[in-house]
């Protein structure tokens, strides 16, 4: 691959010039100055790419193919490079990170300056910026793609995108709204607010937010209405903004659910959380099995992470998972058939990316969505620091969240002893809520 890219940078740089290069007149039937400035904005990312070591993710091997195809187009006479320079936008888009949106901006800055009737390029400018957290210039880039596109069923998405963006910055101007209203902008919570604005960058707003809540907690106290609203419109800004950025058919027709879809899914209902222990697989599977009679006696069962024992066809009614490592994170899909399946890590794109790859279509009938990825630390849900000594497991984080949503009518641990035993903070927490224990079926009762 090194050699590979190394000699497409060359490529690239023999066609368009170096950075800096000025931008010449089109001689002939020679590459548009559009396309050339949209090869050395290739080039600079090639050469950055190169810089920083052997490539082993995918993503990024599919956006130098299509850089090759790009610069293959532009090379040849008489060729429209057109759609070619849209996919490498694209595949820029897709592999991640600011540097893969920023590039894909540059190149939907090129098309549309080529074509300004491309709904396609417009397209791509909306979802660059709004990779990057610009959520204003996004809306107004959707908004000349929506002026385009004649196809209304294409157009939805686009629509609920726009209308997603504008419903989060609604959310910060009526928090501006109550602080000032509150003490007229005069105090602490007054000049954190000023900080705060709906043109502010995603990443930056959700922090001038956040310092917004925390000082006029502080101030207030957590019990004052306008705190309590101010808090709520701060859960709703988040839940917004971590929303997916369109319906994605590579979900495989499940449906995504959010906080209020779970506790929805869990109202009233008795769950058990069972490990996966052979001896726990055994029993399942043995019949006439007293275990067996018990777990099937639940209202929903749930299994966590890769279940290596218990049988295929075990019944799951909610599995969850914990993406741990080094992003991206890569492992066997979920085939496992589940009713529901939470799935928790961070950061959002590469969680996103692993939901797309690893999902099997029809293995599931919902999926949680991002304002469930990271329950522990959200402030919008339970707010905790993370843990120094590393992720905790995710029986911990299931049960952590089916206690915060508080609408089971019972939760039970079934078989975490021995090997399945949790660490000893996380036992902790359990036996300070335990209800009561059956040693026979080795069974822990939270409700």
């Amino acid at each position: 691959m090194g050699q590979t890219l190394t000699g497409l940078l060359t490529s690239v740089r023999a066609i368009a010039g170096r950075p800096g290069t000025q931008t010449r007149a089109r001689p002939g039937d020679g590459p548009d100055p559009g396309l050339l400035a949209a090869l050395r904005h290739c080039g600079d990312h090639l050469a950055a790419l190169a810089a920083s070591g052997p490539l082993t993710d995918a993503r990024r091997t599919r956006l130098i193919a299509s850089i090759g195809a790009l610069t293959t187009a532009c090379s040849t006479p008489g060729a429209d490079a057109f759609d070619a320079l849209l996919r490498t936008g694209q595949q820029a888009l897709d592999s991640g990170g600011d540097a893969g949106a920023r590039l894909a901006l540059a190149l939907a800055d090129e098309a549309t300056a080529l074509r300004a009737r491309s709904k396609g390029a417009w397209r791509l400018r909306g979802n660059a910026l709004d990779a990057l957290g610009r959520s204003e210039e996004a809306i107004t880039a959707y908004e000349r793609h929506l002026a385009l596109q004649q196809n209304t069923a294409a157009a939805r998405d686009i629509e609920r995108r726009i209308a997603t963006l504008r419903a989060a910055g609604d959310r910060i101007d009526e928090a501006l709204a109550l602080v000032a209203d509150g003490n007229g902008g005069a105090d602490g919570a007054g000049a954190g607010a000023v900080r705060l604005s709906r043109r502010l960058p995603a990443a930056e707003a959700r922090v001038a937010f956040t310092e917004l809540v925390r000082l006029r907690t502080t101030e207030r106290g957590a019990a004052d209405p306008a705190v309590r609203r101010l808090a709520a419109l701060y859960a709703e800004h988040r839940r917004l903004s971590d929303r997916d950025l369109m319906a994605d058919p590579l979900l495989g027709g499940a449906e995504p659910i959010g906080v209020p879809g779970l506790r929805r899914f869990l109202a009233g209902r008795t769950v058990c959380l069972v490990a996966d222990t052979p001896h726990t697989a055994e029993q399942e599977q043995r019949p006439g099995s007293s275990l067996a009679a018990l777990i099937e006696g639940y209202d929903l069962v749930v299994r966590c992470d890769a279940v290596r024992h218990a049988a295929p066809t075990a019944r799951t009614d909610l599995h969850a998972v914990t993406l741990r490592g080094d992003s991206p994170w890569k492992g066997p899909r979920w085939d496992r058939r589940a009713t529901a399946r939470l799935v928790f890590g961070d950061p959002l794109p590469h969680w996103r990316l692993a939901l797309r790859s690893r999902l099997v279509p029809g293995a599931q009938d919902r999926i949680g969505d991002a304002t469930l990825r990271r329950p522990l630390h959200d402030p919008a849900l339970l707010a905790e620091a993370a843990d120094t000594d590393g992720p905790a497991s995710t029986a911990y984080t299931v049960l952590r969240l089916l206690d915060f949503l508080g609408t089971p009518a019972r939760v039970d641990l079934i078989g975490f002893e021995g090997p399945a035993a949790l660490p000893p903070r996380e036992r902790e927490w359990i036996g300070a809520r335990t209800g009561a224990t059956d040693d026979t079926a080795v069974r822990i009762t939270l409700r």
